[in-house]
């Protein structure tokens, strides 16, 4: 899979909202969170469903928020539970 990059300023938006939350705080991630349109951020999210996101501060729970646009089915939110980073990497 080409896993989606973020821009300059999507990641400086991610890192710096991550970096807000309190150890084991959740919190939402989502499309214009990170001044993203839908179809691009659910191939974000599935990147860090299926390759992990425990690099950037945070680890998904619970299931993702989905919309629909012309009958596909869209992540556009998804829940993060805030960790810290593993800094052997």
């Amino acid at each position: 899979m080409n896993f989606p990059t973020l821009n300059q300023h999507q990641t400086d938006l991610l890192n710096a909202f991550v970096a807000k939350q309190k150890i084991g705080a959740q919190f939402v991630i989502s499309a214009p969170l990170l001044s993203m349109d839908v179809s691009a951020f659910d191939a974000l999210a599935n990147y860090w469903l299926e390759e992990g996101s425990s690099e950037s501060g945070f680890s998904l729970v619970g299931i993702p928020f989905r919309k629909v646009i012309n009958g596909v089915f869209f992540i556009q939110r998804v829940t993060a539970l805030r960790v810290e980073r593993d800094l052997d990497e």
